[in-house]
């Protein structure tokens, strides 16, 4: 019988081995619009690419405060997300939806 391997593990495994896989990760969790879902995403992705220590190392964060901004209720700044997807070698991006912008103006 194989052992147990958990889907958090699978999925931090994969999420190490394809950036472009992680970029698509967290880019359907903020399209859900939910803050909760992409905070867990970027903690999978920050976790994939070396844990919360090395990663505010690199994004120059205090640890602990990478941590609360994090949490289910964080609320990170645009400066401090801006820094980890840096860190991390991703960009923050903003597109058009596809639908007709005329009607919006």
């Amino acid at each position: 019988m194989k052992p147990y391997v958990s889907y958090h593990k699978i999925l931090i495994e994969d999420l190490k081995k394809n950036p472009l896989e992680a970029a698509a990760y967290l880019n359907v969790a903020l399209e859900e619009g939910d803050r909760e879902s992409f905070l867990l995403a970027l903690r999978n992705v920050l976790e994939a690419y070396g844990g919360m220590t090395k990663i505010s190392r690199l994004a120059k964060l205090h640890r602990v405060s990478l941590y609360k901004m994090l949490s289910k209720n964080g609320n990170p700044g645009i400066d401090s997300l801006m820094a980890l997807l840096n860190s991390i070698g991703f960009r923050l991006v903003i597109s058009a939806k596809k639908t007709n912008l005329r009607k919006a103006a």
